[in-house]
């Protein structure tokens, strides 16, 4: 069980406490015979939990409580130990920050989850065969997949066995554990995408129509971007109405150049031009759109077959990653639309569009059991900045770090 308690050393954000005003020196003195009050002007020591923005704010006034003070004393409060400069506070890693932002952007997902998993907890004193069937109801509405529901509680019965486990407190730790298993269960994934050292990256989208797909391939552009590299998008989805249009509001918005042809033109005939370009201009990544459906999956099969030789002509070696994009909100329905996909093209990675906004966030897991695809990145949000590269552990931590 060492994968949670790797999430609360790396995750557990410290709570923020108010800052505590630092003792100050005060002094009452009594004159004679006029019995006058003569107060020395109190001191503030900088308080160095503050930034420097609010020490100036804090220290503007400082309050003492006269209360419990009389004439007749001399009250000299103690003299503050000198306060060592605060170090410099190291920044969050990259994974702590990726977490967090998973945490803060699957609230849907983990809110049934959490509900699920709280009512299993107060009903249950013990684990039993009754606490099993209502957790995979659980599981399955989530969508984690029913063969994959099947498989986690087999083990877990196993685990109850082994480990002498009798509270579902004590479960859930297991439960995450099991998950992550199944999850590598074929392997670690390679992290990141198969972007070349030389020569343009071609990447090639596919998937039904409403997945996102266009805009994850834009999202994707801007992240190429900001890392520095050069971007060329290739708008191969000519069948559907706008498709053109809406890939080259995302390339005006961005700062890069679409090629693109006429309504339903050769999709073909854009890869050609987009390589080419990319080739003689020094691009480093291409984007290439793709139809989301054709009139039957023969068409389908022979429209990216066609596409596959000539991107694999102009560039040996090339698509060297080709995306498949599933809608998260569609749950099972849209895994078993993909999975048309994988039989008329090879891919190689999964990117899970809409998950910010969908219940059904255990979909991961079954893409991982029914396609045997990593998944590569997971949308988040609405801003290009949004769509995150996908890590396991950061995505079991957004789930389940509320029950710990």
């Amino acid at each position: 069980m060492g994968l949670f308690n790797k999430f609360k050393k790396m995750f557990q954000t410290p709570q923020t406490e108010e800052p505590v005003q630092q003792e100050v020196e005060s002094r009452v003195i009594v004159t004679e015979p006029t019995n006058e009050l003569v107060v020395e002007a109190p001191v503030a020591i900088p308080d160095p939990t503050l930034s420097q923005a609010d020490t100036h704010e804090a220290t503007d006034v400082v309050y003492y409580d006269w209360s419990n003070e009389t004439e007749e004393t001399e009250v000299v409060a103690p003299t503050p130990t000198p306060v060592e400069e605060s170090p410099v506070v190291a920044t969050q890693s990259l994974q702590e920050q990726r977490a967090n932002n998973y945490h803060d952007k699957m609230g849907k997902t983990r809110s049934g989850l959490l509900t699920g998993f709280n009512d299993l907890m107060a009903r249950f004193r013990t684990v039993d065969e009754e606490y099993f069937e209502e957790l995979e109801d659980i599981l399955i509405m989530a969508d984690v997949g029913v063969q994959t529901v099947m498989e986690l509680t087999d083990q877990l019965r196993h685990e109850v066995k082994v480990r002498n486990v009798r509270d579902p407190k004590e479960l859930n730790e297991v439960i995450v554990e099991k998950m992550y298993e199944i999850y590598h269960r074929n392997g670690e994934d390679q992290p990141g995408l198969n972007l070349q050292a030389t020569g343009p990256t071609v990447i090639l989208f596919v998937g039904v129509n409403g997945v996102g797909k266009t805009t994850t391939i834009a999202k994707l552009a801007h992240r190429f971007k900001v890392e520095g590299k050069s971007v060329i998008m290739a708008a191969g989805d000519t069948f559907r109405a706008g498709a053109v249009d809406q890939l080259q509001v995302w390339g005006d918005r961005l700062g890069v150049e679409v090629v693109k042809t006429k309504q339903n033109g050769d999709p073909s005939a854009v890869m050609f031009d987009a390589i080419h370009r990319a080739k003689t201009e020094g691009i480093d990544i291409v984007l290439c759109d793709t139809a989301g459906r054709l009139q039957n999956k023969v068409n389908l099969m022979n429209e990216l077959d066609k596409i596959n030789r000539i991107i694999q002509r102009e560039l040996p070696g090339a698509p060297h990653e080709t995306l498949l994009v599933i809608d998260a909100t569609t749950g099972q329905n849209g895994l078993s639309q993909a999975k048309a996909f994988t039989e008329v093209t090879p891919i190689t990675g999964v990117v899970l569009s809409k998950v910010d906004g969908t219940a059904k966030g255990g979909i991961v897991l079954a893409i991982r059991a029914d396609l045997g695809t990593p998944v590569k990145f997971i949308g988040l949000g609405e801003k290009p900045e949004d769509l995150q590269p996908f890590d396991v552990e950061s995505y079991l931590y957004g789930l389940f770090a509320d029950l710990f």
